[in-house]
Order: structure tokens, then sequence, then C-alpha cells
């Protein structure tokens, strides 16, 4: 009988030991999105809070859109630039679906999300205003079209989310001054 409890002992210890490094591999892998880089997904895993996170992932998507902007002005040969533009336009929308995404992270933590929120909608109109007037066609644009409509999308898609929950959040409490 004590060998039996011994051993169920040890078995249970294994299996918590397995749930413990299975539990962690999830979590890296969740952080690390394949449209970001090693250091970034290392920011995101060290941001503690969902407000946090939201702003890295609108740092990220603008650094994004900054560079595809600025490949469409580069004169360079064909090769892979439809991949290089598409895989930009992607990532771009990756982490605006992921700071979106952080929104019902917050509701469920119960964490105020306000100033991220507030950002979140500035900084997305300022991206859906650039992806607009990159609609409006230019040098290469079939290559890209079908990518910059998801773009598009998944902006006004993160715009209404935001929106959304500024209307459910409750004002702040108001401070009064003592009398």
């Amino acid at each position: 009988m004590l060998r039996q409890t011994r051993n169920l002992g040890i078995w249970t210890m294994l299996l918590m030991a397995a749930t413990v490094v299975c539990t962690r591999d999830v979590h890296a892998q969740e952080a690390k999105k394949d449209y970001l880089t090693d250091a970034e997904g290392d920011r995101i895993r060290d941001a503690v809070t969902p407000p946090e996170r939201m702003k890295l992932f609108v740092i990220f998507a603008d650094d994004r859109l900054k560079k595809f902007q600025y490949e469409l002005t580069r004169s360079v040969p064909e090769g892979r630039r439809a991949e290089i533009l598409n895989g930009l336009l992607n990532a771009y929308a990756g982490c605006i679906d992921d700071a979106a995404d952080q929104i019902e992270v917050a509701r469920e933590k119960q964490v105020d999300i306000r100033a991220a929120l507030k950002n979140m909608q500035s900084k997305g109109k300022e991206f859906l205003e650039a992806l607009q007037k990159i609609n409006q066609g230019g040098p290469e644009y079939d290559t890209y079209k079908d990518t910059l409509q998801d773009a598009i999308e998944g902006t006004q898609d993160a715009l209404t989310d935001v929106d959304k929950a500024l209307k459910e959040l409750n004002p702040a409490p108001v401070r009064r001054k003592p009398s």
C-alpha cells in the first residue's frame, strides 16, 4: 500500500511538471507571431497588461505600415516584391487584429484600458487614412490590392471594436477636492 501511494505521488509530480512545461510552451508560441521579430515577441511576452500589449501592437502596426509605404517608393527589380508588399500588409493587419483582441482580454481581467483605446482610436484613424490613400492606386497596385482590402477591413473592424469598448466603459470616477 505504501509503495502504491509513493508511486502515485511520483506520477502526480511528473504529470504536474509536464503540464507546466507544456503550458509554458503554449504561451511562448502564442506570444511569438510569425509576423513579429524575436525581439518584438519578447516585448509582447514581457508586457504584463492588455493596455501595454495594445500599445506595442499599435507601434508594430505603425512600423509595418511605414515599411510598406517605403517599399512602394523604392524602385526594386520584380523578384520577391509582391511577396514583400503583401507580407508587410499581412503583418500590419495581424498587429491590428491582435491589438483589438486585447480589448476582450482586458474585459475578462477587468483592466482599465481607456488610454490604450484612445491611442488605438487615434492611430487607427491615421492608419485607415493612409491605407485609403494607398488604395487609390499606383504602380503594382494589382499585386497587393486584395491584401490591402483586407488590411482596410481589419482596421475598420478594430476601430469599431474600440468605439464599442469606449461606449461600454463607465466614465472614470471624478475626484473631488476636500473642502
